[in-house]
């Protein structure tokens, strides 16, 4: 079994592995691993659940497949590693984030300060085949990642589910409302940014959080340099 989950998220999710669809579903990104690449690498697939432990979580951002270009995705949805060029949607999250809350645009896309204070960055589908968006759909991320969503929805400790764009916002039904918060809004992608600039998502997050008695996060992401 190539993947292993990150200790905190076992007890919730590691029945879903010994499932055939997960079976199913390992044969085949193993074959497409061996027809050329895919992304992320195998031991970053599951970085989303290694950078924001199960018991930590209080934002859940849910993106929809990984970036497809080589060196660009690594686990966390809308995220990219240092020195990689920022991608326009992540671009224009950051662009609401500075008209929102005053924080620079940051010279980098890499989003590990925000998993690191609690923030899910979950993308509904885990693996892509390189250069080809949404290649991975239906092969059954979908039903671990509801596994993963659920996990967090069924927790007493409520959490905040971001939910851009209509492809997130079909995940409603699995989330209780009446305890958890979610913030709706359109995608930042730039076929919807017109619609997401001035949602203040942020603002709406903020709020939620410091109601659940958690603290605030810290959205600044540091310059790297690069």
């Amino acid at each position: 079994m190539p993947y292993v989950l990150p200790e905190s998220w076992r007890g919730v999710l590691g029945e879903e592995l010994e499932k055939p669809y997960f079976k199913e579903l390992t044969e085949f990104v193993e074959e497409e691993r061996a027809k050329g690449p895919v992304y992320p690498p195998r031991e970053e697939v599951f970085a989303a659940l290694e950078a924001t432990p199960f018991d930590q979580v209080k934002v859940l951002v849910l993106g929809q497949d990984p970036y497809h270009g080589e060196g660009q995705g690594h686990g966390l949805c809308f995220s990219v590693r240092p020195g990689v060029k920022t991608p326009p949607s992540l671009r224009n999250i950051f662009k609401e984030m500075k008209e929102e809350l005053g924080h620079p645009v940051p010279d980098n896309g890499y989003l590990m300060p925000w998993a690191e204070q609690g923030v899910l960055l979950l993308n509904a589908v885990l693996t892509v085949r390189g250069g080809e968006a949404n290649s991975h759909k239906s092969k059954g991320w979908e039903k671990f990642t509801d596994a993963v969503i659920r996990a967090v929805a069924s927790r007493p400790d409520p959490a905040v589910f971001v939910l851009w764009g209509n492809y997130a916002q079909k995940k409603l039904p699995l989330i209780d409302a009446s305890r958890h918060a979610v913030v709706k809004g359109a995608h930042p992608s730039p076929l919807s940014a017109k619609k997401f600039f001035g949602s203040r998502p942020f603002t709406q997050i903020d709020e939620a959080v410091k109601a659940q008695g958690h603290t605030p996060i810290d959205w600044r992401i540091p310059d790297l340099g690069a």
